[in-house]
């Protein structure tokens, strides 16, 4: 089974974009042994409960299998050393 990375960001959030290029080049290595799903917090309220669910108080802010990983923009070498630990 897939390991599954929830990416939460804002539109206007400056260091998202970094966030969100980590997950994709994590998942061009990875391959199918990984989900990427991004939540877009401001653009509707299903996100925005799901950020609340987690408990997220920042964004950007990587979800790995259910659990609060990085807050803030990992290096995709950081983000992918993390998955590769848990394949």
């Amino acid at each position: 089974m897939a390991i599954k990375v929830e990416v939460f960001s804002t539109n206007s959030c400056p260091h998202c974009p970094a966030a969100i290029e980590a997950a994709q080049v994590a998942k061009d290595k990875l391959g199918d042994a990984i989900d990427v799903e991004i939540f877009k917090i401001d653009e509707s309220m299903e996100n925005r409960q799901k950020a609340i669910d987690y408990q997220i108080m920042a964004v950007p802010t990587i979800v790995i299998d259910g659990e609060v990983t990085f807050v803030g923009a990992p290096m995709a070498e950081e983000l992918i050393e993390n998955l590769e630990s848990k394949l």
